[in-house]
C-alpha cells in the first residue's frame, strides 16, 4: 500500500468542489477613473471638431438682449456732435504797464466800464523823478539844438551880407579903372596907380567867388545839419512824450467797453509792473470754446462750418471755427467758434450749447445706425444675422466715416443685411452667436 492509498478521498456527489472553487475579481478605482476621464476628453475633442466644422465658438444668447439694426442706403452727413462752452467774443486784461502803489480804486469789480473810463490810479515817485528828469534833460537838448539852427541861420546871413559887400566894392572898382585908364592915357595918372587899381578889382572878384564857393558849401552842410538836427529834435520829443505816457499811465484805464471781472486790489497795495490786475469782457458777443477728440485733429481746419439748432423753436444759428489750438490735453483739443451771422439772445456767459460741426460734404452711401459695438471691435468686424435669423456669424468689414447716428459703410456688407449694433463685451471671443427667444 503506497502513501496514496492512505490518502482519505472526499465522499459523495460534490466530491472535488473545493478544488473548483470560483475566486472573485477585486476592482480598481483609478483605473475606472482613468477610462472616465478619457472618455470625457474624447467627447469635448468631438464636440469642437463638431462645432468648428459648423463655424466655430458659439455664444447662446437671447435676442431680446441684443440691439439688431438693417444696412440702408441714404446720405451720409459728415459731422460730428460738439459741446461748446460760451465765452466772451472779446477779452482783454488789465495790466499795469507801470508799477506803483494802490492810491485810489475808483470802480468795483463786475462793473460795466466805458472805453477810457478811470480804474484805479497808482503812485511812482522813483517814476516821477525819472520823467522829471527826462522832461529837464530832453528841454535842455531842444534849447541846444534850436541855438544850432539860429548859428547856421546867422552863418547864411553874413555869407549874404559879405557878397553884397564885395558885389558893392567890386563895381565901384570896375568904375574907378575904367576912369583911371582914361587918365593914365592923357598923362593925368600914373601907371603904377592904374595897376594899384586893377590888382584891387582883381582880389575883390576873386574873394568874390571863393566867398560864393565858401557859401555854397556852408548851405549844404547846414541842410544836412538841419536834417540831423530836426531828426534828433523829433526822437528827443517822442521819448518825451513816452516818459509822460510812462507817467499818465499810473492812472489805469479801461482799454475796451464791457465788464470788469478778477479785479481784487486793496490801498495801499503794491503792484508789480506787468500783474494783470483784471479783465475786461465783451458783454455782448460770444463765442464757444469746444474740446474735441485728437481723433479728428487732421479733419479740423479753420473757417469750417458747424451749426447750432435751438430747442424749441428749431432755430438754425451757423458758425464758423475762428482758432485752433495746437495743444493737445487728455487726448482732446480746443477749438473757438464764432457766430457767423446773428447769435441766439438768450445764451449766457458759462451756458452749454450742444451744436454739431461739418467735416465734409453729403454724400450717397452705405449706412449702418452707430452703436456701441464700435468701440469694442474697432469697426473692423460685426456679427451679421443669416437670413433665418438663427445665428450671427462673425465677419470682417471695413467702415469708414461716422457721425453720432451713422456709420459709412465701405466693403463687407450689403443692402438689407441686419447686424448687431449693440455692446459685444460678453461675447468679444465668439464667432457664432445662437439667437434664441426670451
Amino acid at each position: 500500500m503506497t502513501k496514496m492509498d492512505n490518502i482519505k478521498k472526499p465522499e459523495g456527489a460534490h466530491a472535488g468542489v473545493a478544488m473548483d472553487r470560483k475566486i472573485e475579481k477585486k476592482r480598481n478605482p483609478l483605473k475606472i477613473a482613468l477610462w472616465g476621464g478619457g472618455g470625457l476628453v474624447a467627447a469635448v475633442v468631438l464636440y469642437l471638431i463638431a462645432d468648428s466644422a459648423m463655424g466655430g465658438r458659439t455664444f447662446r444668447v437671447e435676442e431680446s438682449r441684443l440691439v439688431v439694426s438693417t444696412v440702408t442706403s441714404g446720405v451720409y452727413e459728415d459731422y460730428i456732435p460738439i459741446r461748446g462752452k460760451v465765452t466772451p467774443l472779446t477779452t482783454v486784461f488789465v495790466s499795469a504797464t507801470e508799477g506803483g502803489r494802490v492810491e485810489k480804486i475808483l470802480i468795483e469789480d463786475g462793473t460795466l466800464v466805458e472805453l477810457g473810463q478811470p480804474i484805479v490810479e497808482l503812485s511812482n515817485p522813483t517814476l516821477q523823478l525819472e520823467v522829471f528828469q527826462n522832461e529837464a534833460r530832453v528841454a535842455g537838448e531842444l534849447n541846444a539844438m534850436r541855438t544850432l539852427e539860429l548859428q547856421l541861420e546867422q552863418n547864411r546871413l553874413r555869407h549874404i551880407t559879405n557878397i553884397t559887400t564885395l558885389d558893392y566894392e567890386i563895381q565901384k572898382l570896375t568904375r574907378n579903372v575904367g576912369r583911371y585908364r582914361i587918365l593914365h592915357e592923357r598923362g593925368n595918372f600914373t601907371k603904377a596907380q592904374l595897376d594899384e587899381s586893377e590888382e584891387d578889382l582883381a582880389y575883390k572878384i576873386k574873394l568874390r567867388e571863393i566867398t560864393i564857393q565858401t557859401q555854397d558849401t556852408d548851405a549844404r552842410m547846414q541842410e544836412q545839419q538841419l536834417e540831423l538836427s530836426q531828426i534828433d529834435s523829433q526822437n528827443l520829443e517822442r521819448n518825451l512824450g513816452i516818459a509822460r505816457t510812462s507817467l499818465d499811465n499810473l492812472n489805469m484805464k479801461a482799454q475796451i467797453e464791457g465788464q470788469l471781472s478778477g479785479f481784487d486790489l486793496e490801498l495801499g497795495q503794491t503792484v508789480a509792473r506787468g500783474t494783470a490786475i483784471g479783465q475786461i469782457d465783451d458783454p455782448y458777443n460770444f463765442k464757444l470754446e469746444v474740446q474735441i477728440d485728437e481723433f479728428y485733429l487732421n479733419r479740423v481746419d479753420l473757417g469750417q462750418s458747424g451749426v447750432y439748432v435751438r430747442p424749441g423753436d428749431s432755430g438754425e444759428f451757423p458758425m464758423r471755427i475762428k482758432k485752433i489750438y495746437p495743444d493737445v490735453q487728455n487726448n482732446q483739443f480746443k477749438i473757438d467758434m464764432v457766430f457767423i451771422d446773428a447769435q441766439p439772445e438768450d445764451i449766457r456767459r458759462g451756458q452749454t450749447l450742444q451744436s454739431k460741426l461739418t467735416l465734409g460734404d453729403s454724400a450717397e452711401a452705405l449706412l449702418i445706425p452707430n452703436g456701441a459695438f464700435y468701440q469694442d471691435t474697432g469697426g473692423s468686424w460685426v456679427f451679421v444675422v443669416t437670413d433665418d435669423s438663427e445665428f450671427a456669424v462673425k465677419r470682417t468689414i471695413r467702415l469708414g466715416r461716422r457721425n453720432n447716428n451713422y456709420i459709412e459703410v465701405i466693403d463687407g456688407l450689403a443692402i438689407g443685411e441686419r447686424v448687431i449694433t449693440s455692446p459685444y463685451t460678453s461675447f468679444m471671443d465668439m464667432d457664432r452667436l445662437k439667437l434664441t427667444e426670451g
